[in-house]
């Protein structure tokens, strides 16, 4: 298993890109199994640096009788099995100080959730804990102001960072992804990562869940990387129709292959 600073490198390598991937909850071990095993095989074919994601607790529901996941410790139990079991790095967001310890003890990035990005005391605990930590854009921020997200994270003694773009409000039960955060964000000195599917989610549109539009997921990631993104955040399903997180954002985990690969030659020929 690499260790931080290894895979640190391979996060922040020139001319690689790198894939943050996996069901947006943990439903069970079988699913994350099933996941992982397809997206390291894929990877590993196309020189791909994968990161397997996954979260053993939505704090953020539309609803209150939503499901949120099995919860901090069987949830990092399963996720300890994958790092092992797959030989991949392992991320996974917290929500408060004490889950930023716990997680830190067992998975290799630490990550902020959007509508966290500010809480300065979470940071502090999640740089605390020495494991690579994602910061990824509030919903409500502009690019320019994650600048100031950073300089937290810094201040904590926080180095080996991830900032992620994951599309900004507009209007009601809608997002934007505006390019120019790439770029943006890509100042501040740090890798940029863009989050394909979170971005075409339409918060609440379902009533008591979110909607969204999978369809695009591919067309923004495309732009991102034409742009300059240095890696892709992704939640995939085997059926995302019957996922109980995100379903209608998330690719299809059959066709993460194929559109791997067509992300990956724009990629390559920007860079």
């Amino acid at each position: 298993m690499l260790n931080a600073a290894a895979i640190w490198k391979n996060l922040n390598t020139p001319n690689r890109l790198f894939l943050i991937a996996g069901p947006c909850v943990i439903e069970n071990e079988k699913l994350c199994r099933q996941v992982a095993a397809s997206l390291v095989k894929t990877c590993r074919q196309l020189g791909i640096f994968y990161v397997f994601k996954a979260s053993f607790d939505k704090a953020n529901r539309t609803s209150g009788k939503a499901f949120r996941g099995p919860g901090i410790d069987d949830g990092l139990r399963i996720l300890a099995g994958i790092r092992e079991e797959f030989d991949v790095p392992v991320l996974t967001d917290v929500h408060t100080e004490t889950q930023a310890g716990a997680a830190g003890e067992v998975v290799d990035i630490l990550q902020i959730p959007a509508f966290l990005c500010r809480q300065t005391d979470l940071i502090d605990a999640a740089v605390a804990t020495g494991k690579i930590v994602n910061l990824k854009k509030g919903q409500f921020l502009s690019p320019a102001e994650m600048g100031r997200v950073a300089e937290k994270a810094r201040m904590a003694g926080g180095q080996r960072i991830l900032l992620t773009e994951r599309g900004t409000t507009f209007g009601y039960n809608n997002l934007v992804a505006d390019m120019r955060s790439i770029p943006i964000m890509k100042a501040f000195g740090f890798p940029v990562v863009f989050d394909a599917t979170h971005s075409v989610q339409l918060p609440g549109g379902g009533g008591d869940k979110s909607a969204g539009q999978r369809e695009f997921a591919p067309v923004l990631a495309k732009a991102a990387l034409a742009v300059g993104a240095s890696g892709l955040f992704i939640e995939t399903h085997p059926k995302p129709d019957e996922a109980l997180s995100d379903g209608p954002n998330m690719i299809p985990l059959g066709e993460m292959a194929a559109t791997l690969k067509r992300l990956l030659k724009v990629y390559k020929a920007v860079h």
